[in-house]
């Protein structure tokens, strides 16, 4: 008996032991575990900061997103607000029904899950919580196979119960949404809701959280897009188990489960979508890195550009931002992976107006282009090419092209990579619509190409220098040249020139209604020419020999009025005006300037025409108010430049001048066409302006301004020798107005945007110039211009 009890006794001492040995080595391997002796265990740090890469956000100034940087991961951040109950429900009912109930381990799932990892069987599944599958997320598994499965598993324990600890469980659940690929470009829920039905998170239905959340399980096997029926299945098995789980009633089950999909996909892609230039311009200038002389070439070309380059780094702080602020761990910013909340001043209401206005003129102006050349005999290239000078431009096409180059690397000579440019096949080719696969030969394509019109647009509170809206072009994906800006893409500016000359009169004391002989003028050596030269205009008119105000001569762009201007100064005075009113762009002082020759943006056309809105100040146009981190911290806030660049005086005259172009002069369109100016509807908007039009018609401007806003638009083809070859259709008046016209018509018709209608130029209290111009010699209807002069 007594040996029974002492039997017994080691017994009872031997499962304690072997208790407690269990107890004590799994404690000591949890600990071991926890310190990373099994292999990587994030610190506390890296728990509280888990990385996560996340798009850069850009922001319209009305609060709408413009697009996304990034690379590899499109991903945004949503907060737990933003998530739609439904879909926080659906996540709990079909992931982990005791998410609530737990620290981070379901200790009723415990079961499966170690028959799973012991068998090695992972589909089992069924005990991974929200926590553990996050962790997962947070820190992947390097090994799926094996011992290393079994450690990482534990692993995924720990980390998971130490998640709990750090965040409250709907950061969790956010963290966990916020993180997981739902494919097709979609990283994380913002952006899985925007791709599959064009929503935010907090707007999914009850079926479309379903939905997604039954892609949790395996995106790839359930991806909406791929397999439907497949995703129909996994979304009403979520369903089911939000009914079975009292979320929704067993009315709300069934009819939600016999609901189609109805997906809305529409994958993000950085060149769809609006203001594809202006985001392009953004992206380029906040990585932009310190210019250095090596990197640039050695023509006239990169001279300007490298200097241009220099000046934006050491004065403009977005220029390179990414890379002359450091992070707190002292490394740079990355615009794709940090995501950065940028807040623009662009306008969504008006970048919008803006792009329609574009397509809607040029697709109505490129048919009759079309039309026009049809019959030259180098077609698309006027008539004013020779035969050799349009094949040498067409060569020269043929051999940019990466069809040449990959036929050229192929070993095949130049003979037979013409012969191949001769045949017909079926091609991608761009239209308004979208590329449509056409029959048509690889030289065919390149001439459809050329003669493609493009339209660049800027518009500017010219109080603020806020930029509200940014056309580079009109078809990004075929060009991506920003015609706005870009250093490599500047245009004759014609007519358009002819104000600053006739500031510098303004600032000389000579008055708009002063009258000045409208006859030839001719420029001898003696105003720095080798050769003379007359300045006459473009038609002849009744007025010709008469004398004229400088009123009229600028309302009808008169070339030898303004000739008569530039006889009295010189082209340095008239190039010094120039760039106090922001032209920064390389200006040879000629005597012919005023005509427009000089190579110029509309970047800086704009910027300079606001100082005739903004009474005499300049201010440097500005794309960016502040930029934030992710969480939402101030990273950054930027300002207004502003200088005093003319007079106050001077700048109303130059207003009272300019309006007379749009009110009897070459802009008169803006009234009798698109009654953007003129009284009607009960109200009436002041408009300044001046029409451009350069040599053959090639570049077509329009640059206008109210107390509020300017704006400018220029029209062209990439080659200057494709263009109308009479004026009446060539000029900027028809060319480039048209999209001004629209684009004012559609911002005063929205009552959202605030802009007044009955506000006038504020004439400053001091002036004393007599503006009652007597044009008593001048008939006001038989005057008005039939063309825009050009040089």
């Amino acid at each position: 008996m007594v040996a029974v009890k002492k039997s017994r006794s080691n017994v009872i001492r031997i499962i304690w032991v072997l208790v407690g040995t269990i107890i004590v080595s799994t404690i000591l391997f949890f600990t071991l575990i926890s310190n990373g002796v099994f292999g990587f265990m994030p610190t506390f740090k890296e728990l509280e900061n888990p990385k996560s890469v996340v798009a850069t956000e850009i922001i319209t100034t009305d609060n709408k997103t413009l697009g996304r940087f990034y690379k590899d991961e499109n991903r945004s951040l949503a907060e737990f607000k933003d998530l739609s109950p439904n879909l926080v429900k659906a996540l709990i009912a079909t992931e982990d029904e005791r998410f609530y109930g737990h620290s981070g381990i379901d200790l009723k799932s415990f079961g499966r899950a170690v028959k799973g990892i012991l068998t090695g069987d992972s589909s089992s599944g069924g005990g991974s919580t929200i926590s553990q599958q996050l962790a997962k997320l947070l820190f992947p598994r390097e090994s799926n196979s094996g011992l290393k499965l079994i450690i990482r598993k534990f692993r995924e324990w720990v980390i998971a119960v130490k998640l709990e600890r750090s965040y409250t469980k709907e950061e969790i659940i956010t963290m966990y949404l916020n993180k997981f690929e739902f494919i097709n470009g979609a990283f994380g829920v913002q952006v899985a809701a925007r791709t599959y039905f064009n929503k935010t998170p907090d707007a999914l239905t009850l079926e479309q959280a379903a939905l997604l959340v039954g892609m949790l399980k395996n995106p790839f096997l359930y991806n909406p897009t791929r397999f439907e029926d497949r995703a129909l299945q996994r979304r009403n098995v979520v369903l089911h188990q939000m009914y079975k789980n009292k979320y929704i009633t067993k009315q709300e089950f069934e009819k939600s489960k016999v609901l189609p999909l109805n997906i809305q996909f529409q994958r993000e892609e950085l060149k769809k979508g609006i203001a594809p230039y202006f985001r392009k311009y953004l992206e380029r200038t906040m990585i932009a890195s310190q210019p250095k002389r090596s990197d640039y070439g050695k023509s006239a070309l990169s001279e300007q550009k490298y200097h241009e380059d220099s000046i934006a780094w050491a004065t403009d702080p977005l220029y390179g931002w990414c890379n002359k602020n450091r992070k707190p761990d002292g490394e740079a910013y990355d615009l794709y992976k940090d995501g950065l909340k940028i807040y623009t001043t662009i306008d969504y209401r008006m970048q919008k107006y803006a792009e329609e206005s574009v397509e809607t003129h040029l697709k109505s102006l490129q048919p009759k282009l079309n039309e026009h050349i049809r019959g030259f005999k180098n077609s698309p290239f006027s008539n004013d090419l020779t035969d050799e000078q349009a094949e040498k431009m067409i060569m020269n096409e043929i051999t940019r092209s990466e069809r040449y180059k990959s036929m050229k690397a192929e070993g095949k000579s130049k003979e037979e990579i013409l012969r191949e440019f001769n045949k017909r096949q079926l091609l991608p080719v761009y239209t308004w619509s979208g590329y449509k696969d056409t029959l048509i030969s690889p030289l065919d394509s390149i001439k459809y190409y050329l003669k493609h019109l493009s339209s660049s647009f800027m518009a500017m509170d010219p109080r603020t220098g806020e930029v509200k809206a940014w056309v580079g072009g009109s078809a990004y994906g075929f060009t991506e040249i920003d015609m706005v800006k870009s250093s490599t893409f500047k245009r004759q500016v014609g007519s358009t020139c002819k104000p600053f000359l006739y500031t510098l009169a303004m600032q000389n004391g000579i008055s708009p209604c002063e009258k000045v002989p409208n006859v030839p003028v001719t420029f001898t050596e003696a105003d720095g020419l080798d050769a003379p030269w007359t300045a006459n205009n473009s038609s002849k008119t009744d007025y010709d020999g008469k004398m004229v105000s400088l009123r009229w001569g600028l309302a009808n762009s008169v070339n030898q009025v303004s000739a008569y201007l530039m006889k009295q100064f010189n082209p340095e005075a008239m190039k010094k005006v120039m760039q106090q009113m922001g032209v920064y762009s390389n200006i040879t002082a000629v005597p012919s300037m005023f005509l427009g020759t000089a190579e110029i943006t509309l970047y800086e056309m704009v910027a300079a025409y606001s100082v005739f809105a903004n009474k005499g100040v300049y201010t440097t146009p500005m794309i960016v108010t502040r930029i934030e981190d992710k969480n939402g911290n101030l990273l950054a806030t930027f300002q207004p430049k502003k200088r005093d660049a003319i007079d106050e005086q001077t700048a109303y005259l130059m207003t009272y001048l300019l309006q007379g172009v749009v009110r009897e002069g070459t802009g008169v369109r803006l009234a009798t066409t698109y009654e953007v100016f003129k009284d009607y509807g009960g109200f009436k908007a002041p408009f300044a302006g001046k029409t451009g039009t350069t040599q053959n018609q090639s570049d077509g401007w329009f640059v206008g301004f109210t107390p509020e806003l300017v704006a400018g638009v220029w029209t062209g083809a990439n080659y200057r020798s494709i263009h109308f070859e009479d004026i009446s259709r060539g000029q900027g008046s028809n060319t480039a107005l048209p999209v001004f016209g629209r684009f004012f018509k559609k911002v005063f018709a929205d009552p959202t945007l605030g802009l007044s209608q009955n506000f006038e130029f504020e004439k400053p209290a001091y002036m004393t110039v007599d503006l009652n111009c007597d044009e008593t010699d001048v008939d006001s209807e038989t005057s008005k211009p039939e063309y825009d002069d050009f040089f």
